[in-house]
């Protein structure tokens, strides 16, 4: 129960932060609670709904929302849950994780290249 209670916590911070939750969530419910990827992506997906709409209440109280670029945004993203909601149902939960797995460390190697640029200048 405590690994629930600090996953959520540590995840709902880094959702406030706009960076995603489930970047914590679901390695966390995969590992630690050996649940299903694909259980754990839909978790994620409930988990979403309320900690966005507090982090975006706070974004617009703070007017860090550019509306010119939401539409797009919107439409797209819909576009691709559609996409990528029909894709997992075909892939195998390992082939799903490894791809989740994949993407994090690219994310990661981009976050550090992108510090150690920052640095430089």
């Amino acid at each position: 129960m405590i690994i629930l209670i600090l996953t959520g916590f540590i995840a709902g911070i880094i959702s406030g932060m706009g960076i995603g939750g489930g970047t914590v969530l679901i390695p966390a419910l995969t590992i630690f609670m050996d649940i299903e990827q694909k259980t754990a992506q839909a978790i994620n997906l409930f988990y979403f709904i309320p900690t966005a709409v507090i982090a975006i209440i706070t974004h617009i109280k703070h007017k860090r929302i550019e509306k010119g670029i939401l539409k797009p945004l919107i439409l797209w993203g819909i576009i691709g849950a559609i996409a990528g909601s029909i894709v997992m149902n075909f892939l195998d939960p390992s082939h799903l994780r490894f791809a989740f797995g994949i993407f994090l460390f690219v994310l990661g190697l981009l976050e550090i290249k992108k510090g150690i640029k920052k640095q430089k200048t």
